[in-house]
C-alpha cells in the first residue's frame, strides 16, 4: 500500500473537481490508479499551504503540508487540472 490515503468511498467521475474528484481517484480500479506513477510529472503549487511541489502519482499529498490533491487519468497531462481535497479531507476521509 502506498502513502496516498487510499480507502476512500467512490464518488464523481473524471471531470469531477474538488474533493469529488479526489474521492473518484481514490476509489478507481479499486484504488489502484491513486498510487499509479503520472505519464509525466506534473508541477504544481499547494492548493492548501502555496507551496510548489512535483506531483508523480494520480493522488499525492503535500510534502509540506500533506493536503492532498489529485488528477484524473484522462488529464493527467494538465497541471491546471489537479484539484485539493479540501483543508479537512484528512479529518473527513
Amino acid at each position: 500500500m502506498c502513502d496516498c490515503g487510499s480507502g476512500s468511498s467512490r464518488s464523481g467521475g473524471p471531470y469531477a473537481t474538488g474533493r469529488e474528484l479526489v474521492e473518484f481517484v481514490l476509489a478507481a480500479h479499486g484504488g489502484r490508479v491513486a498510487c499509479s506513477p503520472l505519464p509525466n510529472a506534473l508541477e504544481v503549487r499547494c492548493q492548501e499551504c502555496g507551496r510548489e511541489f512535483v506531483l508523480r502519482t494520480f493522488v499525492q499529498g503535500c510534502p509540506s503540508c500533506g493536503g492532498v490533491h489529485a488528477v484524473s487519468p484522462p488529464r493527467a497531462n494538465d497541471p491546471a487540472a489537479v484539484q485539493y481535497a479540501g483543508a479537512d479531507f484528512g479529518a473527513a476521509a
